[in-house]
């Protein structure tokens, strides 16, 4: 789709294409070694929230172990920027996902200490429009003739534009000198009720008249609002006017989280919710489970006389 996009709008741009998974090593230096890229702006994640909370180990495995591949990566081939795309959900985590981008965030600046890599974090809220976005959710659900689902009536989140996104990603990474969690100014924080509302009048009914608004509940590890600072975090003001700079002090030197995220990821090949988000808690103290999150382990459908090539 993406490259379909770039076609779109540019012809032939001089984008590649290159179907792979960063989780796995060879394939990630293979691509560094064959284009030597000088920036890498690091946006592959597991973002839904609910579904990281039904497999945790999938979130460790992409969100942590992928991360630490890029880096490795990045430190052979003399990558000279290092962007990676973070969220709010990483502020005071109830979630896997959350608690996953936070240890993500620890790895860059862990790793930044040391190094002639520049690395950097960008830690902002929803993108309208981007995969998974309320608005096309809410579209569909008016076009099919309701009831758009909510999950509460005090929900609120942060929201920018595609393209806001984009370019602050790209000048905070212009302007970073290594070790920085950069905040994007998100404005301020909206009722989902009051987007679903304007959607159902924009497209020509009124709301709970013509299409019901339901209130569902929320979903595991959601929160009712997002945070883009924690308590502790020094937030002072960088040269652009939309990015803030968050100094705080460093939480693992890169020897400590580099052994830690081994551990967790030897933990998460156990299929084991409780003890992967028990470790979660110890690389990132904040982060506190959502305790209606009742999850079963996938362990106990693992069958253990299969020799573990075949499970």
């Amino acid at each position: 789709y993406i490259d379909n996009k770039c076609k779109e709008h540019n012809g032939d741009s001089g984008v590649m294409p290159i179907l792979g998974d960063i989780r796995d090593k060879k394939t990630v230096n293979s691509i560094f070694n064959s284009f030597r890229p000088d920036v890498v702006i690091h946006a592959a994640a597991y973002k839904h929230v609910p579904m990281q909370e039904l497999n945790p180990w999938e979130a460790v495995n992409t969100n942590i172990k992928g991360t630490i591949n890029l880096v490795n990566a990045s430190e052979t081939f003399n990558v000279e920027r290092f962007v990676l795309v973070s969220t709010d959900k990483a502020v005071n985590p109830t979630n896997v996902m959350g608690a996953t981008k936070r240890v993500a965030e620890q790895v860059i600046q862990a790793r930044s200490a040391d190094t002639k890599v520049k690395y950097m974090a960008v830690r902002f809220g929803n993108v309208i429009g981007s995969s998974g976005s309320v608005i096309p959710t809410f579209q569909k659900q008016i076009n099919d003739g309701g009831p758009v689902t909510i999950t509460d009536p005090n929900i609120r989140r942060y929201f920018m534009s595609i393209p806001e996104a984009a370019q602050l990603i790209l000048q905070a990474g212009s302007i970073g000198e290594g070790g920085e969690i950069f905040v994007l100014d998100m404005g301020k924080s909206v009722l989902i009720k009051d987007i679903a509302s304007e959607l159902i009048k924009l497209s020509g009914f009124t709301p709970d008249v013509d299409i019901p608004i339901e209130y569902i509940g929320l979903r595991p590890g959601e929160k009712m609002f997002e945070e883009l600072i924690t308590k502790g975090e020094n937030i002072t003001d960088s040269p652009h006017e939309k990015i803030m700079i968050l100094k705080n002090p460093i939480s693992y030197g890169w020897n400590k989280i580099l052994a830690e995220t081994e551990k967790i990821v030897e933990i998460s090949k156990s299929f084991d919710s409780e003890l992967i988000k028990k470790k979660l808690i110890d690389l990132v103290p904040e982060y506190i489970p959502d305790s209606t999150a009742k999850v079963d382990n996938l362990s106990k459908f693992i069958r253990k006389d299969l020799p573990l090539n075949k499970q």
